[in-house]
């Protein structure tokens, strides 16, 4: 008979697995992760060494304004992961000129954020996505349509940034109240204030 168990948390994994072989009626186990890939127990022990020292459980927030008056952008980003058991928060934010609307200011916030993922050296890593723009949410996801060509140049950037760095999005589209972090952030680089600050959460 073969059996399969509902996802749970990384960490309790080898505790279940191992309460399962001491039953002596297991005769192979496979461990599969939310990216498809899979594990024998011995492999997944490895695995467990290596992703202690790597970030993970990471939650990004992004926001774009774009100020119609003086043509500039300012784009705010946090991020949430954890590594080596312990919570890290990244805030940043930037002052961009030469894009033309609201919704490429968002996708530029995007991109900046998975730049800042790379940089950490984020990998194979399933990643939650929290933002208020649907436009860019809902045509990453598929299922808006995305006919302007300057955002389908910005929504081909963003995937293969994605591709690149192999981490698997859940997209989810939030309120300005929920993206308050994010949205003050964009603001304060359009009134000239940088952040830039990478701090543990105690």
């Amino acid at each position: 008979m073969e059996f399969e168990s509902s996802p749970f948390p990384r960490k309790e994994t080898l505790i279940h697995v191992d309460d399962l072989m001491k039953t002596g009626r297991v005769l192979d186990l496979e461990i599969i992760d939310e990216m498809g890939s899979s594990w024998t127990r011995k492999e997944f022990i490895k695995l467990n060494e290596e992703l202690e020292k790597e970030p993970e459980n990471i939650r990004l927030y992004f926001d774009g304004g774009f100020d119609k008056e003086s043509s500039m952008t300012g784009i705010g980003i946090v991020i949430y992961y954890e590594k080596d058991g312990e919570g890290f928060r990244i805030r940043r934010n930037d002052l961009l000129d030469s894009l033309e609307n609201n919704n490429e200011a968002e996708y530029a916030a995007l991109h900046y954020a998975l730049s800042i993922l790379q940089e950490l050296g984020v990998k194979n890593q399933p990643c939650a996505i929290y933002g208020d723009s649907q436009v860019v949410l809902n045509q990453l996801g598929g299922e808006w349509p995305c006919y302007e060509a300057g955002l389908a140049k910005w929504l081909e950037r963003t995937e293969t940034l994605i591709k690149k760095i192999r981490i698997k999005t859940s997209l989810h589209v939030i309120g300005r109240k929920d993206n308050k972090e994010a949205d003050k952030l964009a603001n304060q680089a359009l009134e000239g204030t940088r952040v830039e600050s990478h701090k543990s959460l105690e």
